[in-house]
């Protein structure tokens, strides 16, 4: 990571479960998702799950940071990513990402 955290960016991300694949999610995550978004170069700081709500919002929103854009820019073009990234799409529906400067509030 660099020294200065206005140099880091933030990727956020937001997701729902599909339905009836909760417990191999949670797995995945766990075994899958943080290791290798880690290895990768992203450090997970924040996620939230939504357990209900009355509104449109995501049941899933996390966060984590890159130690700049060209790291970030770098990270999402590669071929882990992209494998990593399929395979969480086997569980999730409404996937949405956007990098972001970081200033300490999430910005989704």
């Amino acid at each position: 990571m660099a020294d200065s955290s206005k140099d880091n960016v933030k990727l956020l991300m937001r997701w729902d479960i599909k339905p009836d694949r909760e417990q191999e999610y949670f797995e995945f995550v766990v075994r899958e998702w943080v290791p290798g978004i880690t290895r990768m170069g992203i450090e997970p700081t924040q996620a939230w799950y939504t357990t209900y709500s009355s509104t449109n919002q995501s049941q899933i929103m996390t966060e984590g940071l890159a130690e700049d854009l060209e790291a970030i820019r770098r990270i999402l073009k590669s071929s882990d990513w992209q494998r990593l990234h399929d395979r969480l799409m086997e569980y999730v529906n409404n996937y949405a990402q956007k990098v972001v400067r970081v200033t300490g509030d999430f910005q989704f």
